[in-house]
């Protein structure tokens, strides 16, 4: 463990020297501690023989994780109570991923065993120690067997604890026996899960610290990292499912392109009512997010959002990565493009010019009086720039009511959004 957190350090140092926000820290926190748990079987030889991590440093991440999961709003429930329960235990099954609890019929030895021989009746050799290491494999997992000055140590996974305590007491006396029954313990974090379900969880895909943060305050429970170009897996959309802890789960991709990831996700998942509901664009999120109401019923909640992302025009102003003709338009690498609800409809060589024409073409199709404009700045924009762009298209619209913000999203200098 002290390993793992040397490694860790090192890395923090490293990235502070970058000026890293607090959730890019906790990101290298656990990639290089992930790297360095990888290596803790070659720093220790009974490690490697047994086939395992270091337990402590396995310990010291999923607390981490938890950190990630508190900051990105994922944590529904106690992660520290689950993390000591698991330290305290050793047991790797009771708390896999920190909160993705399997089923009791997904472990398969259910009483973690652990003991010490003392007083030995001879000095083993290491043949005998491998051999006791290898009866032990065949009654269990997670075995580790450990020789040092005068007693051996035992840990292992198994359904028959007693025939441990018998070729235990082949080498000596036994002290410090502790026997815990992994399937009562995962019931009981199951009942705890149960006990605080929630009616509702909406989990979302979203990039950007500002856009994170905007979802977490209109209450999403759990926010994805990922996007254009970074799509999420099925298996993280399934994991923050499970993690959401509750009887109705709503999924917002917010890109075309993780609509069927998060179909498929939600296919997975039993016992649970999933509802993906088919934003293509972080604007029509946010809409739907808005039309949400806790005290309705979900029939309701599912129809009150798709027609508040039915509702909304959606923009965006990034940049384009290769020369291409489309739809009659010529568009030059590096060239700039305003995209209307996922078609390019302005291309241009000046972020501003062309994040004004394409605000005017939404605006304009929008065909209501007070249209409310929405403005999210990405990470390339500074304040300044969008509070200019806002004054500029303010003049020309004195109806309608302007918000910009900042979003913090890559790849896109800003998202619209009329409604």
């Amino acid at each position: 463990m002290l390993t793992v957190i040397r490694m860790i350090s090192e890395a923090l140092i490293k990235a502070e020297r970058s000026k890293n926000t607090l959730p890019e820290m906790i990101d290298v926190i656990l990639s290089s501690g992930e790297a360095a748990l990888k290596k803790t079987p070659d720093l220790l030889p009974v490690l490697k023989e047994a086939g395992v991590v270091d337990s402590g440093g396995m310990g010291l991440l999923a607390i981490f994780r938890g950190f990630k999961m508190a900051l990105e709003g994922e944590v529904s429930y106690n992660i520290l109570d689950v993390a000591t329960e698991a330290e305290e235990s050793e047991s790797t099954e009771v708390y896999s991923e920190a909160i993705d609890i399997p089923d009791t019929s997904e472990i398969k030895y259910g009483y973690c065993t652990e003991l010490f021989i003392i007083n030995l009746f001879n000095v083993p050799t290491d043949e005998e120690i491998d051999k006791l290491r290898e009866k032990l494999s065949r009654i269990g997992d997670s075995v580790v067997v450990a020789f040092d000055e005068g007693f051996v140590k035992i840990h292992v996974h198994t359904s028959t604890p007693g025939k441990v305590l018998q070729l235990a007491l082949c080498l000596g006396e036994l002290q410090n026996i502790k026997i815990e029954n992994m399937l009562e313990q995962n019931r009981e974090m199951h009942r705890k899960l149960k006990s605080n379900e929630k009616e509702y969880a909406i989990v979302t895909v979203c990039a950007g610290e500002g856009i994170k943060s905007l979802f977490n305050d209109l209450g999403v429970h759990s926010v994805i990292t990922g996007g254009q170009t970074m799509n999420p897996s099925i298996e993280s959309i399934e994991k923050a499912i499970k993690r959401s802890n509750a009887k109705n789960v709503f999924i917002l991709p917010n890109n075309s392109n993780i609509i069927l990831a998060a179909q498929q996700a939600a296919a997975l998942t039993n016992g649970r009512n999933i509802v993906v509901i088919p934003t293509k664009s972080i604007m029509q999120g946010i809409s739907a997010v808005m039309a949400f109401n806790n005290d309705l019923d979900a029939a309701t909640n599912v129809n009150r959002m798709n027609d508040a992302l039915n509702k909304v025009i959606s923009g965006a102003v990034t940049y384009s990565v290769r020369s291409t003709d489309f739809e009659g338009k010529h568009i030059n690498e590096g060239d700039i493009i305003g995209i209307l609800n996922n078609k390019i409809e302005v291309v241009g060589t000046e972020i501003k010019q062309v994040s004004l024409d394409l605000l005017k073409a939404m605006i304009d199709s929008f065909g209501s009086d007070d249209p409310i404009v929405t403005v999210l700045f990405g990470e390339d924009i500074n304040q300044a720039d969008a509070d200019d762009l806002v004054s500029t298209i303010e003049g020309d619209y004195e109806d309608a009511e302007f918000i910009h913000q900042y979003g913090g999203q890559p790849l896109y200098y800003y998202y619209f959004s009329v409604e």
